[in-house]
C-alpha cells in the first residue's frame, strides 16, 4: 500500500462484501490487522459502519482490483482520491485583525487579564491575532500605551464574534475547574450572595414598618382630636 486511504474501516467492509480478496489482500490495502478484517467478515467489527466503495471514490482501480482477485499474492495499490484534497483537514491560517483594529487588541487583552484570568494566554493570542508579549507587557503595565488601556471586551471592540468569546471563556473555565478537582477545591454550591441580613435589607425593611406604624399612629391620634373638637362645639 503506497497511499493512506480514506475511511480504512468502511473501506474493508465494503471489499469484504463484495470481492473475493483474502483477509491479507484486505489488510494490506486498508492498513488494518488481518484479524480485524476477519472480525468485519464475522460481524463482529465495524457492525454499524456502512461500507464505501474505493472504485466510486477514485482509490481503487477494477484493473488493480481483477488482478488481486486473480492472484492471492498481488498486493494492491491505491490511488489518491479525487476527493481527498477535499477531505484534508485545512490549517487555519493565522487570524488577520484590520488595521483599523489593531490599536484595540491591548483593551480587550486588558479586559481578558481583569475578567478572565484563568483563560491562557495562548488562547488569548489565538482569538486577538496577537502575540505572548504583548500580553505580559499589557498584564505587567509595561506596554508603552498603558496610561491609555482601558479594558474592553472583545466583542463590543469588533475583534471577535459572541459566539469565539463565549467558547474561550467556557474551555477555560472548565479547564480550570478539572484543575481545581484535582487540588481539592471546591467551588461553593447554592447561591453565594451575601444574607439579606448583611447587606441592611432586612434593616431597612424594619425601619419602613416602623415609619409606617409611627404614621398610623399619629393619623389615629389627630382622628381622636377632630371627634373631640366636634362634641364641644355640638354642646355649644
Amino acid at each position: 500500500m503506497s497511499t493512506d486511504i480514506l475511511m480504512p474501516k468502511a473501506t474493508a467492509v465494503w471489499l469484504v462484501d463484495n470481492t473475493s480478496l483474502t483477509f491479507e489482500q484486505i489488510a494490506d490495502f486498508c492498513g488494518l490487522h488481518p484479524l480485524e478484517v476477519k472480525g468485519i467478515a464475522d460481524g463482529e467489527v465495524a457492525r454499524d459502519i456502512r461500507g464505501a466503495d474505493p472504485i466510486a471514490n477514485g482509490q481503487l482501480s477494477r484493473d488493480e482490483l481483477d488482478a488481486a482477485e486473480k492472484n492471492a499474492k498481488h498486493r494492491m495499490t491505491a490511488q489518491k482520491s479525487r476527493h481527498a484534497e477535499y477531505l484534508k483537514p485545512q490549517k487555519k491560517a493565522p487570524k488577520y485583525t484590520p488595521v483599523s483594529r489593531r490599536q484595540d487588541r491591548p483593551d480587550a487583552i486588558a479586559w481578558f487579564v481583569r475578567n478572565h484570568p484563568e483563560v491562557a494566554d495562548s488562547q488569548i493570542a489565538k482569538l486577538l491575532g496577537t502575540t505572548k508579549a504583548t500580553i505580559d507587557q499589557v498584564r505587567n503595565r509595561t506596554h508603552w500605551n498603558s496610561a491609555n488601556i482601558k479594558p474592553v471586551d472583545p466583542v463590543t471592540l469588533g475583534l471577535s464574534t459572541q459566539m469565539e468569546l463565549d467558547a474561550v471563556v467556557k474551555t477555560a473555565a472548565e479547564k480550570k475547574a478539572r484543575a481545581d478537582a484535582r487540588r481539592g477545591i471546591v467551588e461553593p454550591e447554592g447561591p453565594t450572595l451575601r444574607p439579606a441580613s448583611e447587606t441592611g435589607a432586612v434593616e431597612a425593611e424594619i425601619e419602613h414598618e416602623l415609619d409606617v406604624e409611627d404614621v398610623a399612629e399619629v393619623e389615629g391620634h389627630d382622628e381622636g382630636h377632630d371627634h373631640e373638637f366636634e362634641d364641644e362645639h355640638a354642646e355649644d
